[in-house]
């Protein structure tokens, strides 16, 4: 390849290589009912639009011999050897508020992706998928309710 092409295809690349990895912060927060139970556990995690497992963005519980009760994330990121990394807190309780930031990649947004948030507390019905939250721009703000332990569940892009 000549020079002056092997420095422009360099310089393309430059170029190019930001735009593809740009990213915002997202932040979620989920509103717990008042339940009358122990501290919750939560695990926030992303799914693609075949509901394929893609990361985590919070686990709220600090003891993971309770892991298995978030059935759906834990059966979905198994394989997922990065799972726990930087991403974990203690439990949540009844009537508390959990807020978390992530960074997402801009072309996740609008492109059938999902936030899920297991849910489960000791002595308490496990909620698998307790909410499920397409990450599309015209969601973003706008709460979603739970099936047990969530009031209600909302992101926001800074």
């Amino acid at each position: 390849m000549s020079k002056p092409i092997s420095t422009i295809l360099a310089t393309a690349c430059a170029l190019a290589l930001p735009t593809l990895a740009h990213s915002r912060p997202l932040t979620l927060t989920a509103q717990l009912k008042n339940y009358g139970g122990d501290g919750a556990y939560l695990a926030a995690y992303l799914t693609d639009a075949k509901g394929t497992y893609v990361r985590t963005l919070w686990v709220a519980g600090g003891k993971a011999k309770y892991y298995k009760h978030l059935a759906d994330w834990n059966r979905l990121s198994a394989g997922d050897t990065q799972r726990l990394n930087g991403v974990t807190g203690a439990s949540v309780g009844a009537g508390r508020t959990l807020k978390v930031t992530a960074d997402l990649a801009d072309a996740l947004i609008d492109a059938g992706y999902e936030i899920r948030i297991d849910a489960a507390a000791e002595d308490m019905r496990d909620s698998p998928s307790e909410v499920r939250i397409p990450l599309s721009s015209t969601n973003a703000g706008k709460p979603q309710s739970g099936k047990q332990y969530i009031q209600s569940a909302t992101f926001q892009f800074q």
